[in-house]
């Protein structure tokens, strides 16, 4: 509530002036009610009446603090004649956290700042490309593409960018580790970044334990077989049961998990070899390939079918297969405290493993499909098979080789975010404090990094984790579609209040006090500029307000002032209209066993939703608070608002195209992430007690803080 003194138009305690309208904000366990428009209050009120009312709303657990002239309204969750008992968990599952900075990081759980751009590009390439290149590229050129299968890489390609590019600002602006979960935390709430850390939590086990069963079949080719093997890496039945152990996979989890615990730099120099091996690897198969290729006329390119043998749609259905090829590069975004000059070289690391990764599929795509025609490609060893039928059977190894260091770079690349992701969500209370405990001399998060080492080589060694694959694609595309929906929420409705732990209340009364005492003007016609109101430089402007005629001591809101907050309320409904549009678009487009008539009344709404929304969008303003969120100075994604929504389009169409099965086991592992959230993360979240106050007055209470410790 806005508090106006009488006669001046100045803040003060003694104002006679009661503030309505909108931006009553529910943040955890208190509200704090910011308004603009200013309403008379009854004549009879006084001094000594204010504080009797304030006297009695502490009676009842209300704190109530003049915060820059603002009456912050602090209430329990549940009070209000609408919320009762109940309303306080659904107003939690929308409360935001503030962007990590020094102050949000408690000293002795700092990472080390190791890495640079090439550490970060050898992550990336060696998180990306795996060993599946070496079987996708026989799978998608027989069943889908084609010759085209080149233009499928590209394609897929340019879709895994637009989520790049999305991840290169908000891992810039929001340097945490704790990647898509932090960012969904900081700009749409608690739940939805729960519910992300969860899924990002199964996508990393299962990947790594799947990455890990596939080295023990590579490897037996160099021994002869896999009955070759020796005995401590061969794959053995359990008698009786039918389950087939692989203590190779255990054994490598345990070797990668120990690599992470000595500390990143080390385990990232390793990674950087294994990449460099396998680039090496991908080199010689296009310099020898090529060679071939001119040698022979490139035979597999001179069909009769043409370059689009299964015509367009088989070239899209190839991009949709072997986009899944370029997940991994989100895995630098988890490294972000760990960087040296995150704003800088996070998009750099980013970008450059993704084209890397993209120049290398193309190029080995258009050289293998050239050496075989298509149709006689071999599925499961597309690149030996295309070596051997032109007598280099010595290519073999060579391939093998990089395969199995592909495979250890992105198993390494598998279990090096998710230590990290509990972490962060440890760190907000999400989870036990157990896993936030970094170690002091490696620096390192040590528990979370031995506890996902030891779930993974359990899940490697025990269970035959192929069919579980899938659920790894679920993780990563709703990862890419909730970054995706950040950046617009950034751009458009930022949040323009950050929580404030409750130890630092006396500093909040502080500060409050201080403003309250000193005589302040408004100048309502610069509403988005509230510092000039802390260093008291604002004045008022006659020309800029307005006097009513009835109550002539009321000062009326700027025009602004209503118009910022229609603007933020049109761009929240539109930003909605345009997930609810793409929900309905994808839908429709993959539902075909739908009747006609619903089906494309599906699309007529979901069209109608998309578009309006896309157009409002781009029609109306961004916010202002956009160019000071988070960290300045570091990458800006371009073409907001059309490249996200598009790569929202992108990432829920292929999310509703992935097998019925995989999202019944999915819907299992998030039940129970509900469950967990509801009776632990819930109620031991920091944000339960936090305090919200305005973003632009928060370092000066951080810094009363600090004057009154000293």
């Amino acid at each position: 509530m806005v508090q106006i003194a009488n006669g001046g138009g100045n803040f003060g305690p003694n104002s006679s002036f009661r503030a309505a309208g909108w931006s009553c904000c529910f943040h955890g366990r208190r509200r704090i009610a910011f308004s603009f428009l200013c309403l008379p209050l009854p004549p009879a009120i006084t001094d000594n009446s204010v504080v009797e009312k304030r006297k009695t709303r502490e009676a009842r657990g209300t704190k109530v603090s003049n915060l820059m002239g603002f009456v912050i309204d602090f209430r329990k969750e549940g009070a209000g004649s609408s919320g009762g008992r109940h309303s306080w968990g659904f107003r939690s599952l929308m409360r935001r956290k503030q962007v990590d900075s020094a102050h949000a990081k408690e000293e002795g759980n700092q990472l080390a700042k190791e890495l640079s751009v090439l550490q970060l590009i050898a992550i990336g390439v060696g998180s990306t490309i795996g060993a599946g290149v070496y079987v996708l590229v026989g799978t998608v050129a027989r069943e889908h593409s084609g010759p085209s299968l080149t233009v499928s890489f590209l394609i897929a390609g340019i879709a895994a960018a637009l989520s790049a590019f999305c991840y290169a600002e908000l891992s810039s602006r929001c340097p945490s580790a704790g990647s898509a979960y932090h960012y969904s935390y900081v700009c749409v709430g608690e739940c939805v970044a729960w519910l992300i850390g969860w899924a990002l939590i199964l996508e990393y086990t299962v990947g790594g334990s799947a990455v890990a069963r596939g080295v023990s079949p590579n490897l037996a080719l160099f021994f002869g077989g896999p009955d070759s093997l020796p005995f401590f890496l061969a794959r053995v039945q359990i008698p009786g049961l039918d389950v087939v152990v692989d203590p190779c996979a255990a054994i490598l989890v345990f070797v990668v998990t120990g690599l992470l615990c000595v500390g990143i730099k080390e385990s990232t120099l390793v990674q950087a070899i294994g990449t460099t091996i396998n680039v090496f690897v991908m080199i010689f198969v296009i310099i020898a390939g090529g060679y071939l290729g001119f040698q022979t006329g490139w035979v597999g390119y001179a069909i009769p079918n043409g370059y689009f043998p299964y015509g367009v749609n088989g070239m899209l259905a190839g991009s949709a297969t072997v986009f899944f090829s370029y997940i991994g590069f989100d895995s630098v975004a988890s490294t972000a405290e760990e960087v040296k000059n995150p704003q800088r070289d996070l998009p750099l690391g980013i970008g450059i493993a993704l084209s890397i990764c993209c120049i290398l599929y193309m190029l080995v795509s258009v050289v293998i499909v050239g050496l075989v025609p298509f149709y006689a490609m071999d599925p499961d060893t597309p690149i030996s098979s295309a070596f051997a039928s032109h007598g280099m059977q010595w290519a073999v190894y060579i391939t093998t080789a990089g395969a199995v260091t592909a495979l250890c770079s992105t198993l390494m690349g598998s279990i090096l975010p998710q230590p990290r992701i509990l972490m962060a969500m440890a760190r907000d209370g999400l989870l036990p404090p157990f896993f936030s405990h970094v170690n002091k001399r490696t620096q390192v998060p040590l528990n979370s990094t031995l506890t996902t080492g030891i779930c993974a080589a359990m899940l490697a060694f025990f269970m035959d984790v192929s069919q579980l694959a899938g659920m790894v694609s679920v993780g990563t595309l709703l990862a890419f579609t909730i970054v995706a929906i950040s950046i617009l929420i950034l751009r458009y409705i930022p949040p323009d209040e950050v929580p404030l732990p409750s130890s630092l209340q006396n500093s909040i009364d502080s500060v409050s006090l201080r403003y309250s005492n000193i005589p302040q003007e408004i100048d309502w016609g610069n509403p988005k500029d509230p510092a000039g109101v802390s260093q008291g430089a604002i004045q008022h402007s006659q020309g800029k307000s307005e006097v009513s005629v009835e109550y002539p001591l009321i000062v009326k809101v700027g025009q602004g002032t209503l118009d910022e907050q229609k603007r933020r309320k049109i761009a929240a409904w539109n930003i909605a209209f345009v997930c609810v549009g793409v929900l309905l678009l994808t839908s429709a487009a993959s539902a075909e066993y739908l009747p006609s008539i619903p089906r494309f009344t599906l699309f007529g709404v979901g069209g109608v939703l998309f578009l309006c929304g896309l157009i409002v969008l781009s029609w109306i303003d961004q916010d202002d608070a956009r160019h000071s969120f988070g960290h300045t100075g570091g990458f800006i994604c371009p073409f907001v608002p059309l490249l996200p929504i598009a790569c929202i389009l992108i990432n829920v169409y292929l999310l509703i195209n992935l097998e019925v099965s995989t999202w019944i086991r999915v819907s299992v592992w998030m039940v129970i992430g509900v469950f967990v959230y509801m009776f632990y993360g819930r109620t031991h979240s920091l944000l339960q007690d936090a305090v919200y106050v305005p973003t632009a007055y928060a370092e000066e209470i951080y810094r009363s803080s600090a004057d009154d410790q000293n």
